[in-house]
């Protein structure tokens, strides 16, 4: 084989590493510049008709729609940003109260109950119904900021190493949500959001504000604090995050041995009631057993 034919071979090969190459990079560009976070999710088909019906549900039923309401700030601390998931949420919770209080006026039924019973029953399943998915709503938001939390200090120290690599607090933040897609991704559609809303036009501060507003965790909002004062004073930017990651590293730590400490009180209340209990049975039992038929015999 000549060394023209080597050559040409090895430029193919090399340029089809390249394209490759580019083609990954696309790919992850475009999962993190892509607005999908603020689109109405793809659902399947039956799960499309359901959710479809539930919109219809809550958009016929009046209620506030503004962007003040507590429902859609809840819905926002969740994940859920687009436009139907108010409506979608209230349409389950007039589904839930309706199915909650045709079962309890069937059990009702089956019992041979009154009018009266029966009407109570209705209006205690309806109201449990009605107010259960907000409860399970909230329970969301709590492990969402937990889930936030956990990966606050990764996305410190990948937003050290791109500021010290010279790149400029936009980049940053996207590169900071690239990394953060696979490992922390609730973490991450919150600094993409941020990244769209500067490409829409709002100002930095204004952006930085809403990241600590929007999922309400308090650790996010001293971090936004941290960038917005850094941004407006013109100081270095790296080791004010490298300190405040070490610093959260710290508190975490010492949060996670804290719990560690409360489990033995905790634990006071289960081995009193539930497991002393069955101890005291198991090793006493069969003493008590027959001590009460030697004395049953002594008495006889």
């Amino acid at each position: 084989m000549s060394e023209l034919a080597i050559l040409a071979m090895f430029f193919v090969f090399v340029m089809t590493c390249v394209m490759l190459a580019g083609y990954a990079f696309a790919q992850r560009a475009e999962k993190t510049t892509s607005p999908s976070i603020l689109d109405e999710p793809e659902l399947p088909g039956g799960q499309a008709l359901l959710a479809d019906a539930l919109r219809l549900v809550g958009e016929t039923v009046p209620g506030r729609k503004t962007e003040s309401n507590s429902t859609r700030s809840l819905l926002i601390s969740a994940g859920y940003r687009y436009p139907s998931a108010a409506p979608i949420l209230s349409g389950v919770k007039y589904a839930t109260g309706l199915i909650f209080a045709l079962g309890l006026v069937g059990a009702a039924a089956l019992n041979s109950a009154g009018f009266s019973s029966g009407l109570l029953a209705a209006i205690c399943g309806g109201g449990f119904g009605f107010l259960l998915p907000e409860v399970i709503l909230k329970r969301m938001v709590r492990a969402r900021r937990a889930r936030i939390r956990r990966g606050i200090p990764v996305a410190l120290d990948l937003l050290t190493l791109s500021v010290e690599a010279g790149q400029a607090m936009n980049q940053a933040l996207v590169e900071t949500s690239l990394e953060l897609h696979d490992a922390h991704p609730d973490l991450s559609d919150e600094i993409a959001q941020v990244n769209l809303e500067l490409r829409a036009g709002k100002s930095r501060a204004e952006a930085l504000t809403q990241l600590g507003a929007r999922s309400g965790e308090p650790e996010l909002k001293r971090v936004s604090s941290l960038l917005i004062d850094s941004d407006r004073f013109g100081t270095s930017l790296g080791p004010a995050l490298r300190t405040h990651a070490k610093y959260l590293r710290t508190r975490m730590r010492q949060q996670a041995q804290e719990s560690a400490r409360k489990v033995a009180s905790k634990l006071i209340f289960p081995i009193f009631f539930l497991i002393f209990p069955s101890v005291l049975l198991v090793t006493l039992g069969p003493a008590v057993l027959h001590m009460s038929k030697h004395f049953t015999d002594m008495v006889k």
